[in-house]
């Protein structure tokens, strides 16, 4: 994404005081709006009058409600968004690791009943969903693990830190977990053209498995309002999410293999595994995304451009702003144009206090912040094709 300003749209803020740029900081954004971006924002009466329209009316009222969100996000001071990222972290810290603990308790537990239940059931429907449970906890021992080794990384071997561990680890296991899915689709598809077997149905199985649906519906739950705060527990979130669908399926397909046609416990296995492949090479995708570097959301990439367009007087215009994933969390690239007879240090102080301060934004690993002293030039950064 690329954006230029000139100059003397930028005058009505507050000037850096160039005698001491490094150690004077600059006036909060939230005091100016050099862009007048307040008259955009709907008040609620307004909001209220749009989602009564006969046609499109709430979908009018949808927008602007996000353009609302967006204007105060932009208006926001730098020093806010971070103060307010260390606040929620603060106070979701306890929620979050009972949230894990929680999961791997009852993972561990889950896991010992459903392998129970396919034992003595030795019924495919149910050896999908205890397979799944045996990998829920050795998913949560792996991120655990995987969390532990990237705190603790040797910047000396690794400069990058160890954010991309999470995202290679979910790589891996997913992997992993396809891979065995294949297994059971295969026995089922065999299952299915092999003679009928005998009676199949056990009750204590059954309701073993009902016992973790209605845990999972638990931690669904607990986890639904933390998602947002901890890509761990968003990862625990979908991971029950999909758990209350693969055992409520299996206990139907079953149950139904037992009591009604004897082709339903097969058919439910294959269906079990075929949708957990699924869902992991979904995710395998994703992931593979934040690696390769896929683009920050475009509402992130108007803020950083917002944030560096009003940062300085000093600043004429921003030439390009990039930010992208790597591994979890996003590297930002921004270059700005300054008068081409700016002093050194001064150039280099208002982009180190830009950088910082984009640094300081949730989500920023890294910030890099180009000088330049005017946008004719091809874009940095770029090898020629």
């Amino acid at each position: 994404m690329s954006s230029s300003v000139s100059g003397s749209q930028l005058r009505d803020l507050s000037p850096v005081n160039t005698d001491d740029v490094e150690n004077k900081p600059h006036k909060p954004e939230s005091l100016s709006d050099p862009y007048t971006l307040r008259v955009g924002l709907k008040t609620d009466e307004e909001l209220s009058q749009l989602r009564h329209r006969k046609k499109h009316g709430k979908s009018l009222e949808l927008y602007h409600r996000r353009q609302n969100n967006l204007i105060h996000s932009l208006l926001k001071s730098m020093e806010d968004h971070s103060r307010e990222s260390k606040l929620q972290e603060e106070a979701s810290r306890l929620s979050i690791k009972i949230a894990v603990w929680a999961s791997l308790v009852a993972n561990f537990s889950l896991c010992i009943i459903q392998l129970y239940a396919a034992i003595s059931s030795v019924s495919l429907a149910l050896i999908a969903t205890s397979i799944d449970a045996c990998f829920d906890f050795g998913s949560n021992l792996f991120l655990y693990f995987i969390n532990k080794k990237a705190d603790k990384m040797d910047v000396n071997k690794w400069p990058v830190g160890g954010a991309r561990l999470e995202t290679i680890g979910n790589i891996v296991y997913g992997s992993l977990m396809s891979s065995v899915n294949l297994v059971v689709v295969v026995e089922a598809v065999r299952a299915l053209l092999s003679s009928p077997p005998k009676d199949t149905f056990n009750l204590p199985s059954i309701l073993a498995v009902a016992a973790a649906l209605g845990v999972k519906i638990l931690l669904f739950m607990y986890c639904h309002a933390l998602r947002s705060k901890s890509s761990q527990v968003h990862i625990l979130w979908e991971d029950h999410r999909n758990d209350i669908f693969i055992n409520g399926f299996g206990i139907l397909t079953a149950a139904g293999g037992g009591k009604l046609r004897w082709w339903l416990d097969p058919l439910g296995g294959l269906l079990i595994a075929t949708g957990v492949i699924i869902a992991w090479l979904r995710t395998i995708y994703e992931q593979f995304g934040l690696l390769a570097g896929k683009s920050a959301p475009n509402e992130f990439i108007q803020l950083v451009t917002y944030k560096a367009m009003t940062f300085s007087t000093e600043v004429d215009k921003i030439d390009t702003v990039r930010a992208y994933h790597s591994g979890p969390e996003y590297f930002v690239e921004v270059d700005i144009v300054m008068n081409a007879s700016t002093p050194l240090w001064k150039a280099h102080d208002i982009s180190q206090q830009l950088q910082d301060k984009l640094e300081d934004l949730p989500n920023v690993e890294r910030a890099f912040v180009h000088v330049d002293h005017e946008t004719t030039h091809a874009p940095e950064h770029r090898k020629n094709v």
